[in-house]
């Protein structure tokens, strides 16, 4: 379920008097004083995130990954059971360094998320295991916006890459403007999966429309090229309902985004032609089905600024001891996180109370390798009890149904999952 989390740390460049901030001092006060997992409690009563995991990263060094993939080449990815080494030595503008692949999510498996602090809280449930789908929903607390979509990347095998192909739609509904968006998110790319380094490059054409008055925001996300100059840039428009251009969008994915009026950037542009900036035409196409090197070209992390641009997003830069964290942002740090007295709040099938994730967090590989082995299997041993008794398994919180702005089928939240009534959750656990 990892879309949330390149929007959650973000800094932002806009401000407004309907700004939705709400001071820390609101934050959830929980009545226990236990402190885990690395937190820590303020002065003055209010729970403190952590800022670092309780145990160091662990290495994959002496594992070899080649023996696991080259038996891989042609299946699907999300069938494929690998070590707990492996999912723990790899650890998205917030992705595009933590490129390991994550648990696979359990069939019925939720995420709960509630941050008075930030004015939000979202619920998430794995819908379907094959294909792997993850459905969410999001809102705020001050009933200003609705967030909600499907995590469900169609992956390709290439041999030393693997190819994402996102099919999921995201909808945002800011109810204030009575204003609702839609798209979906550009392909991605992990390079050097066998040997070398690990790297990510997102590609393709993103279109945000704005169903309520027909303008709509075309994102080009450029690929790596032959010589990587054009690596996370992303170039587009925002254009009416009419195709008139309104504004220029331009910057990195994993660094900043700025907005020009479309004369002026037209305007630079030509000047920077004029001066030999283009002289050189690099060939465009991503690299992921045939390429002669996957070696990551040298980053470039500044965006050169057009005179009278305004700034959209500017990623928040992550903490000293990242590398040694899955190269996490803060905010990842403490997604994991059990706060005191939160265990009698959460559903029975929250990821925070699976076994073998809080035995690695804890640096205990062994119990974690068995716990996930012993829950693999009782997975497959419920799906073969409701193939005999030919039962379809039965959604919590999110069922199929139709978006309402794109006509689409879409997993739509029921909703009551914070009325805390789990009486209908199954056993995962």
């Amino acid at each position: 379920m990892n879309s949330e989390e390149e929007f959650y740390d973000a800094e932002t460049g806009l401000e407004s008097d309907d700004s939705c901030e709400v001071s820390f001092k609101d934050a959830l006060v929980f009545d226990s004083k236990q402190v885990t997992d690395g937190g820590d409690e303020q002065e003055n009563g209010v729970w403190e995130r952590r800022k670092i995991l309780p145990a160091e990263m662990i290495s994959r060094n002496n594992y070899s990954v080649w023996n696991i993939l080259k038996k891989c080449i042609g299946m699907e990815l999300s069938k494929i059971a690998l070590s707990i080494r492996f999912l723990a030595g790899h650890s998205c503008p917030s992705q595009w360094e933590r490129t390991g692949k994550p648990f696979n999510p359990l069939l019925g498996e939720t995420y709960e998320l509630i941050r008075e602090d930030e004015g939000y809280r979202l619920i998430s449930e794995q819908v379907s295991h094959h294909p792997p789908v993850s459905a969410f929903h999001a809102q705020s607390l001050k009933q200003e916006f609705e967030f909600h979509g499907s995590i469900y990347p169609k992956l390709k095998f290439w041999g030393k890459s693997v190819e994402a192909e996102p099919k999921g739609t995201m909808t945002l509904e800011l109810l204030k403007y009575k204003e609702a968006y839609t798209w979906t998110n550009p392909m991605c790319c992990v390079h050097n999966i066998i040997l070398g380094k690990l790297w990510i490059e997102q590609y393709g054409t993103v279109e945000i429309v704005n169903h309520s008055t027909g303008d709509k925001c075309v994102l080009n996300f450029k690929p790596c090229g032959m010589f990587g100059k054009e690596l996370h840039k992303v170039e587009g428009h925002i254009q009416d309902k009419s195709k008139k251009k309104r504004r220029v969008i331009y910057g990195k994915w994993t660094e900043c985004m700025y907005s020009v009026d479309p004369k002026v950037y037209e305007t630079y542009r030509k000047s920077e032609k004029k001066s030999g900036g283009d002289s050189k035409k690099l060939k465009q196409g991503h690299s992921c089905e045939a390429e002669d090197t996957d070696e990551m070209p040298e980053v470039q992390e500044t965006v050169t600024v057009i005179p009278g641009s305004a700034l959209l997003w500017r990623i928040t830069p992550r903490p000293a001891h990242s590398a040694q964290m899955y190269n996490f942002t803060s905010f990842a740090m403490t997604l994991n996180e059990l706060e005191p007295g939160m265990e009698r709040l959460l559903a029975p099938t929250d990821c925070r109370l699976r076994p073998d994730i809080r035995a690695m967090e804890i640096g205990d590989m062994d119990l974690s390798s068995t716990e996930k082995e012993r829950l693999e299997e009782k997975q497959r041993a419920s799906c073969r009890e409701r193939s005999v008794q030919e039962e379809e398994w039965s959604t919590r919180w999110f069922q199929l149904g139709t978006n309402p702005h794109t006509g689409a089928e879409d997993w739509l939240y029921t909703g009551g999952y914070f009325d805390r009534n789990y009486t209908d959750c199954p056993n995962i656990y």
